[in-house]
Formats: C-alpha cells, structure tokens, sequence
C-alpha cells in the first residue's frame, strides 16, 4: 500500500507558479494586435521634493497625457503603430503598441501647481515638490539651558 502525504503548502505553490505563468503569457500576447502595457517607473524622495523618472521608449511628448493630484501622478497615453502598406520583410515584432495608463500613488503630498517636467530620449522627469508640512525638518535640541529648541532645516 502506497501512502502519499498531503503537504498543502507545496501544492498552494504549485498553484501560484501555475497562475503566474498564466497573467505573464495573457500579459505580454506579441501578436500583431495592440497588447496593454505600462511604462516602468522610478520614484526616488529628494528630500524637499520627489523626484519620477518613467521610461516612455518611441513615444512622442503629443501623445502623452500627465496629470498630478496632491497624492498621486497619472500617466497616460499610446504608442502608435506604424502603418506600412507592406510588411514583407517583418518576421516577429515584440514591441508594444496601443494605450496605457499609470497611476503612481505618492508616499507624502505635493504641491501640484509647482511641478517641473522635462521629456528627453523618452525619459519622463518630475520634479514634485512636497508640500511644507511633509518636508522633514531638523530640529536642534539645546541643552545649554534655554527651554526654546532652535530650528535648522530646509523649508
């Protein structure tokens, strides 16, 4: 008589792997229809400000559509594709092409009329300033007496 254990966790990451492959194969379809896709982002905190870089490769500045909230930047738009009347000579394409949209959720609030923009060699950069009461300001305790804290920081 054969005894088999029944061990849920593996058969919970068999599982997984097996719904893991399945979004990755729905999620990157390179068939000549538009597949959805979102740009890759890079969100660094520069202290008084947040900095965004998002990599929007072949895409013109037209055909992008930037929005920012206080708590939050959208980016949207398409990457259109080439119409040729032959392709003849095109055996496999893996670009992406159509519309996508990314909202990108801010860890503090910003000050959404004081952003800078720049779009260079399809780099998106923002400058988002926060707003005065996210900024971290330092505070220098004197011990020498005096009950008043004295305040150094970058505001």
């Amino acid at each position: 008589m054969l005894v088999r254990y029944w061990q849920p966790s593996r058969e919970m990451a068999t599982l997984r792997r097996q719904f893991d492959h399945l979004f990755n194969e729905l999620t990157t379809y390179t068939g000549e229809k538009s597949s959805t896709w979102a740009p890759a982002i890079e969100l660094k905190d520069a202290g008084n400000s947040f900095t965004l870089r998002a990599q929007l490769p072949g895409i013109d500045a037209k055909d992008l559509d930037i929005q920012v909230t206080r708590e939050a930047v959208s980016i949207s738009g398409e990457h259109r594709h080439e119409q040729k009347s032959d392709d003849n000579g095109v055996v496999r394409s893996e670009f992406r092409y159509g519309k996508f949209q990314r909202v990108i959720p801010l860890p503090a609030a910003v000050q959404n009329d004081q952003v800078h923009a720049d779009y260079k060699d399809g780099i998106l950069n923002l400058t988002l300033p926060k707003v005065a009461e996210a900024r971290n300001e330092v505070v220098k305790i004197n011990l020498g007496g005096t009950n008043a804290p004295e305040i150094e920081g970058n505001s």
